[in-house]
């Protein structure tokens, strides 16, 4: 049974940094590319951004370009996402997710695993 556990969410003020972990168990984990998406309170689930499996390539939503950072460590099953000059708008939920495929797509329908999420609160 395929697991991810996201942790490293919390409360922080505008400008602060955090960074998220998502733990993969129960797949070969250098064969699923891996996305971070987030979802607001009232709003829908929205992409952030994507890793492929190697972690050669990353993609990212203009939103978040040159403040977020994703990478992975394949010796240690695990997703980071690096959140920089956090804004209030960035307050959302945010979920690891897998995919059982080579490519790296953007809408939540196409990712076979998800995490539980794990909370951001940005404060201004």
């Amino acid at each position: 049974q395929v697991q991810l556990v996201e942790s490293g969410g919390g409360l922080v003020q505008a400008g602060d940094s955090l960074r998220l972990s998502c733990a993969v168990s129960g797949r070969t984990f250098s064969s699923v590319t891996m996305g971070w998406f987030r979802q607001a309170s009232g709003k829908e689930r929205e992409f952030v951004g994507g890793i492929s499996r190697r972690g050669s390539s990353t993609f990212y939503v203009d939103s978040v370009k040159g403040r977020f950072t994703i990478s992975r460590d394949n010796a240690k099953n695990t997703v980071y996402l690096q959140l920089n000059s956090l804004k209030p708008e960035d307050t959302a939920i945010y979920y690891c997710a897998a995919r059982d495929n080579v490519l790296v797509l953007t809408t939540a329908q196409d990712y076979d695993y998800w995490g539980q999420g794990t909370q951001v609160t940005v404060s201004s």
